[in-house]
């Protein structure tokens, strides 16, 4: 059967929220399919020319937002600290190693989270997970936990508000980039600096509604962000998930667990990625500290070994989760350990080291311990917001990027178009 934007309906769908009132869905799949598009194809092609020389070498992505958006704590100046902490890291990466920074932020899109059970049980009482702002409600009650497809369309509404703002940040930023970048002690001169946008495709009613055929490029589109990943959870091989994301145009990230072997990797990418095409497609690698060097070589290898121009990049977020004091949260020295050894195996299997993926906001969260502000596990219940996963504050975002800057400029640039 070929590809068409509802093909992934005829396979088997991890993740996706069961909607009580399908007649619902579908109302609200005819209203976001009559929607404008939230992105613009020319945007998504610079992205992907961007992408395309981290792909060679020439280039480091800077991927990271919320874990979450959040439809209660929306407003311009979140959008606004995201933005400009993006900015900050960046300009500190560009300054101390030299590279070039694709910026790509998490955000505009992400209103929904995987889970590892369906359902949950407090006091006796067991209702559906909590899936994110796009699905239903963090409260635990019956009419909060139930789906609500009405909530794509707020996702949609807050989605546009965001790119918006993003552009005229963008657009006043470029005054500012001579300031943010002696800051960092970079006295080059400054040039615009363009802000994309991610986030995980997990709710594929959401995005089969936004996808759009582009005439001039002959290719269907995803025009829900410019970037979509698929994650750990949702990357079946013969699941929805890689069926609707192996027939749009835009540039697709693939979260890399421990439970992936090369084997199966190297299948997946010949769906998502089949004529290996440079910035198509990102590897992001999740495995934790004590595991990535177990795992992460092999994979490696075979990138190398079948010449794959994908981009590998690093998300040492959430193989480092852990519980102190009921609390979920992550060490830095774990983010940096995990980090620190996806640099040393890339330059071990002569693979460029092309990104990282962060979990952050530039709120003063207490939602992760370790940084260059000392915290305890006591500080933790302090401004724990996140209703999800925990996040860096800003002052440890903007640590993990020193040592970053420092890892990849430590090392010898690789321009092989095999990386």
């Amino acid at each position: 059967m070929s590809w068409n934007p509802g093909s992934w309906r005829h396979r088997p769908a991890a993740q996706l929220p069961a909607y009580p009132d399908p007649a619902a869905l579908g109302r609200v799949e005819a209203r976001l399919g009559a929607s404008a598009p939230l992105v613009c194809v020319a945007d998504i092609l610079h992205l992907q020319a961007q992408l395309a020389h981290v792909s060679s070498g020439r280039a480091f992505l800077l991927q990271g937002g919320d874990c979450a958006e959040s439809f209660a704590e929306f407003g311009s100046d979140k959008v606004r600290m995201t933005f400009n902490l993006l900015l900050l890291m960046g300009a500190l990466l560009r300054a101390r190693s030299g590279r070039e920074i694709v910026h790509l932020a998490r955000i505009a899109g992400q209103f929904a989270k995987p889970r590892s059970s369906d359902t949950e049980t407090a006091d006796g009482v067991t209702l559906p997970s909590y899936r994110g702002d796009a699905v239903n409600a963090p409260a635990f009650d019956v009419a909060s936990r139930t789906p609500d497809p009405r909530r794509l369309l707020d996702a949609h509404r807050q989605a546009q508000v965001t790119i918006e703002l993003l552009k005229a940040y963008a657009a006043a930023a470029y005054a500012d980039l001579p300031t943010i970048r002696r800051a960092v002690g970079d006295d080059e001169a400054g040039r615009p600096v363009a802000m994309f946008t991610s986030h995980e495709a997990l709710l594929l009613n959401y995005e089969q509604a936004l996808t759009r055929f582009d005439e001039v490029s002959e290719r269907w589109w995803a025009m829900s962000g410019h970037m979509i990943w698929l994650g750990d959870r949702t990357r079946q091989l013969d699941g929805a998930h890689v069926e609707y994301a192996s027939g749009v145009a835009n540039p697709v990230g693939l979260k890399c667990g421990p439970s992936l072997g090369a084997d199966e990797m190297l299948r997946l990418i010949d769906r998502l990625d089949p004529d290996n095409k440079p910035g198509r497609l990102v590897l992001i690698g999740r495995f934790g500290a004590a595991h990535v060097r177990r795992h992460l070589p092999a994979l490696m290898r075979a990138t190398r070994r079948e010449g794959r121009t994908a981009i590998w990049s690093i998300d040492p977020m959430h193989g480092n989760t852990r519980s102190l004091r009921g609390y979920k949260t992550r060490l830095l020295p774990d983010i940096v350990a995990e980090t620190a050894a996806f640099v040393e195996v890339a330059e071990a299997e002569n693979v460029h080291a092309g990104g990282i993926h962060l979990e952050m906001t530039g709120a003063d969260v207490t939602e992760c311990l370790g940084g260059s502000l000392p915290m305890s596990e006591a500080d933790l219940p302090r401004r724990y917001l996140t209703h999800c996963d925990p996040r860096l504050n800003q002052t440890q975002a903007l640590d993990i990027a020193a040592e970053v800057a420092g890892l990849i400029g430590r090392r010898t640039l690789i321009t092989s178009d095999a990386a």
